[in-house]
């Protein structure tokens, strides 16, 4: 059972990983420019950008229904592990002179979705032995 403070933190984790992960649905459907040059330079545009952005918009939902969370969280921790890994070895820290403002989003929704997958791992555990 879960403490109201508990409550607080996860409900804290999911709003966070979500309304980042919706606000750059804007920029990857609309094909703004700082997305194409990232899928390009990671030579998957327009694909990979596209269906990235299907796969966010997923784990974003599975994130805010509290029996789904754990799910949208591994979906959402295995989409911004692929971001970091990319930052780190194909775009770098800084893309386009944005101040490292992506992977800093990166790694603060990896961080809560870390968090919400560790916070809701007995609903993962109870489904696996089912």
């Amino acid at each position: 059972m879960q403490t109201k403070k508990q409550n607080i933190f996860i409900w804290a984790a999911r709003l966070i990983a979500a309304i980042i992960l919706l606000q750059t649905l804007f920029f990857k459907f609309s094909a703004a420019p700082v997305s194409i040059y990232i899928f390009t330079e990671l030579g998957i545009e327009p694909w990979g950008r596209i269906g990235t952005g299907i796969l966010e918009l997923i784990a974003s939902i599975l994130i805010l229904i509290p029996k789904t969370t754990v799910y949208g969280a591994i979906l959402g921790f295995g989409l911004m592990a692929g971001a970091l890994l990319s930052h780190l070895t194909k775009l770098g820290i800084e893309v386009q002179h944005d101040s490292g403002k992506l992977f800093i989003l990166a790694v603060i929704v990896f961080a809560s979705c870390l968090f919400l997958i560790i916070s809701e791992r007995n609903k993962l555990l109870t489904f696996i032995k089912k």
